[in-house]
């Protein structure tokens, strides 16, 4: 190293000094970001109400987006080294792709949300309806591993009911997208109340985390329950007839 490096290294005002420092506080921010994510991921913790999306997230038709997803799901397989020439893996990258877009991601599309057709509710039934067991898929949007269980739910009607099987359609709705349990509890049950345009709405989901169970914590035996209670439903009366029917 020449003399005049070496004092640019150790003046105090030198340039020298200021880079290193500046390296130093970028390592420092990048370390701390790598953390904060990985908490985020281990804790399994919501940032939004709302699926995070892009603005544009629909400007790309569906068969741009698997023909794109296809693409970079065949480099990330290339990067784990897999022979992608063998007959078992060489369509696994269309495959995955379609399933991204067509099946497990679908929920994201608001084109593939069910339509609600609401009917008067001409035989006056004014007791509490309870859908319960409704099993449903989704995926853990820290990491993309399949959250597993079964959601209930149940309204007591405002003057209108709709179809039973709508119920269990928009729960799948919801649960085909990126999730924490939290949100789609949430979002489920809001959905539910400006469909059936009454707040007398309860929905108790309870889930396996397999980002829980098969890394991170690898907890096999632990399931996570969220609840949401409205209008009447916030009366211990009517939370507790709602928990008995579903066996809680």
């Amino acid at each position: 190293m020449k003399q005049n490096e070496i004092l640019l290294n150790i003046l105090p005002n030198g340039n020298g000094i200021h880079k290193h420092n500046v390296k130093i506080n970028q390592q420092e921010e990048a370390n701390h970001e790598l953390a904060l994510i990985d908490a985020i991921g281990d804790e399994h913790i919501a940032t939004s109400y709302d699926t995070p999306l892009r603005p544009d997230a629909f400007l790309m038709d569906d068969t741009s987006k698997m023909q794109e997803i296809e693409k970079h799901f065949e480099a990330i397989m290339n990067i784990l080294g897999l022979d992608l020439t063998d007959d078992s893996l060489k369509g696994t990258p269309h495959r995955v792709a379609k399933m991204y877009v067509q099946e497990i991601f679908s929920g994201l599309n608001p084109k593939n949300r069910p339509d609600i057709k609401l009917f008067e509710n001409k035989y006056q039934y004014k007791e509490m309806l309870v859908e319960k067991n409704i099993t449903f898929y989704s995926n853990c949007e820290h990491h993309f591993v399949p959250i597993i269980g079964k959601a209930h739910v149940a309204y007591i009607s405002n003057g209108y009911v709709i179809g039973l099987s709508k119920l269990n359609r928009i729960v799948q709705y919801y649960a085909k997208r990126p999730q924490v349990q939290e949100r789609l509890t949430v979002q489920i049950a809001e959905d539910l109340k400006m469909a059936l345009q009454t707040d007398d709405v309860a929905v108790l989901i309870d889930a396996e985390h397999l980002c829980v169970s098969s890394r991170g914590i690898k907890d096999v035996n632990s399931s996570t329950v969220t609840a949401s209670y409205s209008g009447k439903f916030q009366e211990e009366a009517t939370r507790l007839e709602f928990l008995k029917y579903i066996g809680k």
